[in-house]
């Protein structure tokens, strides 16, 4: 069933590509358009990925990640080599509605210590020109998907807003180019993080359905994220690009890894978000329709957790394509609508890899617990999670099925030195998903994982038995 023609105006959604079995694109574009989804970012141009939108109507954002940014910035030929390969030919040959690029992603957070700071413009000015020369001039913009740190208030009020005092420059440079080439500001909001990173924060004020006010000059704000956005539309004003486009690039609400990331409360910031947009209500120095990505499409199981075991949880449907819990893209309220989940997905046989039950020292399987996590995904067992309230043996179930499930159900994936067992019934515990893996013709990624998880879990364990 098609609903295209009831999405909000402006809504486009974020797919990620950082998991192990990633799901046919054909499907994935399928379900875009079984949801009337229209606009589409992605994170790099994989041309598996991007030729799946031939024909489709969907317009899309390729991105090119900050690992490329200092051949880009360095050698000019190397830009026009990347147009050619991920633009023209995908445009010419395969019929894509091609409108921006994303060069690089977030290059700026302060994690990265400046890593970037010297190459993101000289690559975004020489795609632009690649682009241009091309005879994409006015028809492909480049952009820089920029995290919302890249400007910051001295108090909470928005009218504070400048550039942080280390990009400035690099900042105003990019802005200015942007401003000249027609093409939009894009930045990353997310309201959870407000939350997460701070146990004072409002949580009221991270949805949009009343919450702790904060006044600035005349205008109130109930919510952060209208206060977020006109921070940036305060510091554009200050450096004299009050008029510049600006677009969202990611605001989402993720299902699972902390205490305030479930299902219900994605709901809930979703419900109200969607209203708003629909209602092209804008921001109080914004005031109409804005443009904004929602992110994101899919769980991605091999994303860092570093920071935060939720890092893995921002789908709105799972690794398989199926929705987690009732979303109107229309924003027209209707609550209980459940949205398209992906069709022609095909899984793994039925079967888990769990602790043999007869198992007495659950101590003596630490090391192979360790090994289960870091090579899968055990951030739904952290603390506030949906697997959160297992016993010590459902841990070490959980953590060895993920691993089992990881490396396509191998029979050699659920030895651990005798410990395991595979079973052929549901190993599903209450709200906790035992999963099975899909059929992938996807190429396996290297996982991204931090310690916090495995520390934890042991822990867990330790308490438990």
């Amino acid at each position: 069933m098609l609903v295209s023609a009831n999405l909000v105006q402006g809504i486009g959604v974020n797919w990620g590509s950082q998991s192990s079995h990633p799901l046919n694109p054909s499907i994935v574009v399928g379900m875009l358009k079984d949801n009337g989804i229209k606009q589409a970012k992605l994170f790099d141009a994989d041309g598996w990925t991007v030729s799946a939108f031939a024909g489709s109507g969907i317009e899309v954002m390729v991105g090119i990640p900050n690992n490329q940014l200092k051949g880009l910035a360095n050698d000019y030929d190397k830009a026009k080599d990347w147009v050619k390969e991920n633009v023209t030919k995908q445009v010419k040959d395969v019929d894509i509605r091609l409108k921006y690029v994303g060069v690089g992603n977030e290059p700026f957070l302060k994690s990265y210590n400046g890593t970037h700071l010297k190459t993101t413009f000289p690559a975004l000015q020489n795609i632009q020109k690649a682009l241009n020369e091309a005879g994409y001039r006015g028809k492909i913009k480049a952009t820089v998907p920029l995290n919302a740190d890249v400007y910051e208030a001295a108090s909470n009020k928005p009218s504070d807003g400048n550039f942080r005092k280390d990009v400035r420059n690099v900042m105003l440079q990019i802005v200015k180019f942007l401003d000249e080439n027609d093409a939009p500001f894009l930045v990353n909001i997310y309201p959870f993080l407000s939350l997460y990173q701070s146990s004072s924060f409002p949580m009221d004020f991270a949805f949009f359905d009343g919450g702790s006010p904060i006044q600035d000059k005349n205008i109130q704000y109930t919510n952060v994220f209208d206060a977020n956005f006109d921070t940036l539309v305060w510091t554009l004003r200050k450096n004299g690009f009050g008029d510049l486009k600006i677009m969202v690039g990611e605001v989402g609400w993720p299902t699972d890894g902390n205490i305030n990331a479930t299902p219900k409360l994605a709901k809930r910031f979703y419900d109200g978000f969607l209203k708003r947009m629909a209602n092209k209500k804008g921001t109080p120095l914004r005031p109409g329709q804005m443009e904004a990505y929602l992110f994101g499409l899919l769980d991605e199981d091999m994303k860092s957790i570093d920071p935060g075991d939720f890092e893995r949880h921002w789908g709105i449907f799972r690794y398989d394509g199926q929705p987690k819990f009732p979303i109107d893209f229309s924003g027209k309220g209707n609550n209980n609508k459940m949205p398209v989940g992906a069709k022609g997905v095909q899984y793994m046989d039925s079967q888990w890899c769990v602790l043999k039950q007869d198992t007495k020292n659950i101590t003596e399987v630490v090391p192979e617990i360790d090994y289960a996590c870091s090579n899968s995904d055990c951030s739904s067992l952290g603390y506030g999670s949906t697997c959160n309230s297992l016993d010590a043996h459902g841990n070490v179930s959980y953590a060895f099925n993920m691993y089992f499930q990881v490396q396509d159900q191998s029979v050699e994936a659920c030895k651990f030195n005798g410990n395991a067992e595979i079973v052929k019934q549901n190993a599903s515990k209450g709200s906790c998903l035992f999963p099975v893996q899909i059929l992938s013709a996807g190429e396996r990624l290297s996982l991204a994982y931090g310690a916090t998880i495995i520390a934890g879990l042991l822990l867990s364990l330790f308490t438990l038995v």
